[in-house]
């Protein structure tokens, strides 16, 4: 307050100090002396835009309690700006089927094309509609620890429940850089450390992850490189997520993971919950096998999205660099709705073969 009380004085001081004429006085200028104002600048007065307030805050327990989250797909409208009333649908269809978590502006969700406007917003607005029946982990890591700081801030501002972090990828970083990148994220809320070496370029060794585990608000680990990275974390009481749709089932039940991190939930949430809940269930994950590799044929999210779009769930509007699948493929996911039935599938609409010229390519938004 003292400082508040002197910046007020700063700005009612005269900055202008000069004689006081009299009548009569000769008015000259080499008499008046002038002096520089004070600026109303206060050193060291800082206002964070951490908040430190604890209503609607989630505890890391609550997080790791977490079973199946889905990394969910972003739709978009003609023009390439965010279809809110398609993914307010998705998500409820999420909700409705089970699903405890959602992954906001991920890969999946192509977080990697949104402006942090837009990325920020779709948080926000998935807090502000959902927050109460679906866990919100927004997607705010960056290869730039300024902007995953600045990320960080805004999204738990907004009111994420936790956030899902990256090692900086392409302009890599020493271990120790790691180590100090995740630190001053770690600080801010509960966090999710994702390692997906195949897009990064570079493992999240667990050095890293051990060293890291001591933060209280490391929740876990989305961990892509395989089962046995995955147990050697659970035996050492840290939590993890499988983030491989194909190994999930056997991470859960034979390697002590804490679920599933996934993008075939977009489309069947019921059965990926069975398969997450129900206990050892092979007849049910050889079920889901198939469709699971139709959807990782090509680079994620290029399967999902077209997917969705002949479900009707979403608009056939792809952001660039992102395409649809050959017609082949597309006859192939109709086949794949029709074995395991439409009724596990999202939506109320037939599944339909789309044209080439059903879909909408868009380059600017």
């Amino acid at each position: 307050m003292d400082a508040l009380r002197s910046y007020g004085v700063c700005l009612r001081e005269p900055a202008l100090r000069s004689p006081r004429l009299r009548r009569g006085d000769a008015y000259k200028r080499r008499n008046v002396q002038w002096r520089f104002p004070r600026a109303a600048v206060l050193p060291n007065f800082h206002l964070p835009m951490r908040s430190y307030e604890v209503k609607n805050r989630t505890s890391t327990e609550d997080i790791k309690a977490l079973r199946l989250i889905t990394a969910i797909k972003t739709p978009y409208l003609p023009d390439g700006r965010f279809d809110l009333e398609a993914y307010d649908d998705l998500i409820n269809m999420q909700i409705v089927q089970g699903v405890e978590g959602v992954i906001v502006g991920g890969t999946t969700g192509e977080g990697q094309l949104m402006s942090w406007d837009e990325h920020i917003m779709l948080i926000g607005h998935t807090v502000n509609c959902f927050g109460g029946s679906i866990k919100v982990i927004g997607n705010t890591g960056s290869n730039s620890t300024r902007e995953a700081i600045h990320a960080s801030e805004q999204g738990f501002a907004v009111g994420m429940h936790a956030a899902l972090h990256i090692n900086p990828y392409y302009g890599k970083t020493s271990l120790e850089g790691l180590i100090s990148h995740f630190d001053c994220v770690l600080s801010m809320g509960p966090t999710i450390i994702y390692n997906v070496p195949t897009r990064t370029g570079q493992d999240i060794p667990p050095c890293v992850i051990h060293t890291l585990a001591k933060s209280p608000n490391l929740a876990g680990v989305k961990e892509c490189v395989g089962n046995d990275r995955v147990k050697q974390y659970t035996d050492n009481g840290i939590a993890v997520w499988s983030g491989n749709d194909d190994e999930c089932h056997d991470a859960r039940w034979n390697y002590g993971a804490m679920g599933v991190i996934s993008v075939t939930s977009n489309l069947v949430p019921g059965l990926m919950r069975e398969l997450m809940f129900g206990g050892k269930y092979p007849s049910l994950n050889s079920k889901l096998m198939p469709l699971i590799e139709w959807l990782f044929h090509e680079p994620n999210p290029i399967g999902l999205n077209t997917a969705l779009a002949q479900l009707g769930v979403a608009r056939p509007v792809f952001r660039l660099p992102y395409v649809p699948l050959p017609r082949a493929k597309r006859v192939e996911f109709v086949n794949l709705v029709k074995e395991i039935g439409r009724e596990y599938f999202v939506g109320n609409k037939e599944v339909e073969v789309l044209n080439d010229d059903d879909f909408i390519l868009i380059g600017r938004y």
